[in-house]
């Protein structure tokens, strides 16, 4: 299995000049870049390759996998129209993802440990969703909502009605046909001239025309993470979400409790406040 991950944005919401900040997959977190835990977590993990679509800063990225020595574990591919919605990236990974195996299609922004992958790439189902259902409603997350055990949404915004909906980490587990799929809707977008669409679009597409249980999920809901979108996400990066997956990754070995959700909402917002066990 390879992963296919999106890396080419400018990352403007972060609120930095484009030519000061680097590439989000090179922001670095108790001394190492995004993309060194991510290829550290790949090869752990027994993952073959991993395909990096990229455009701002690709130079800065394609030095960092050199730093790495890792040019014979990384490829990159260019996408010049990066200032585009990421469903411009996802067309220019298509043959990634039509390459007959199964991949993990993945956001580079996001900070997570091991467990979580783990959990994706052990799932039973062949094509799988994480959810996270400890998340701050609003418009800014993607969410996936479930009815009868089903997925019958993916999307910021609502209108189904739902069992329990939770957000989406950004990392899905697609079969060779389905990723194959993907691509194919993703043209369709390109054809119409929707190129500012978010990439999710076309999964969600997939999704709603697939027959029944074709998708499923996997709850990670006691596991630290945060994506990385904004300011303030790099400083609870730093303060809050990465000691506690080093926490969690020696209490993992230790075989010990894992994180209640409410908690890992409250890190996530910084507003966690020390308690007592019950």
């Amino acid at each position: 299995m390879k992963v296919v991950m999106l890396a080419a944005g400018i990352g403007a919401r972060l609120g930095f000049a484009p030519t000061k900040y680097p590439a989000k997959v090179l922001l670095r977190f108790g001394g190492k870049s995004l993309l060194q835990y991510h290829v550290e977590n790949f090869r752990r993990l027994g993952i073959d390759e991993l395909v990096l679509g990229v455009g701002y800063h690709h130079q800065d990225i394609e030095d960092e996998i050199a730093a790495l020595d890792a040019q014979d574990y990384v490829r990159t591919v260019f996408n010049e129209d990066y200032e585009e919605g990421n469903i411009v990236t996802l067309w220019a990974l298509r043959d990634e993802l039509d390459c007959g195996e199964p991949v993990l299609l993945m956001d580079a922004d996001v900070l997570y440990g091991q467990v979580m992958l783990e959990r994706l790439i052990h799932s039973r189902h062949e094509n799988c969703f994480l959810l996270d259902r400890a998340f701050d409603p609003g418009d800014e997350p993607v969410k996936l909502c479930v009815r009868d055990g089903e997925i019958i949404e993916f999307r910021k915004w609502l209108s189904a009605e739902y069992d329990f909906c939770g957000e989406s980490v950004g990392f899905f587990k697609l079969s060779a046909e389905v990723a194959k799929m993907v691509a194919i809707q993703t043209e369709h977008y390109l054809r119409q001239g929707r190129r500012m669409e978010p990439y999710e679009e076309a999964i969600r597409d997939v999704l709603l025309t697939s027959p029944r249980n074709t998708f499923a999920f996997e709850e990670v809901t006691n596991m630290p993470w945060i994506e990385i979108d904004f300011a303030a996400d790099i400083e609870r990066a730093n303060t809050i979400i990465l000691p506690l997956i080093l926490a969690s990754k020696v209490k993992s070995a230790a075989k010990t409790v894992t994180f209640p959700a409410w908690n890992i909402l409250r890190y996530k917002h910084h507003e966690y406040l020390q308690q007592p066990d019950a």
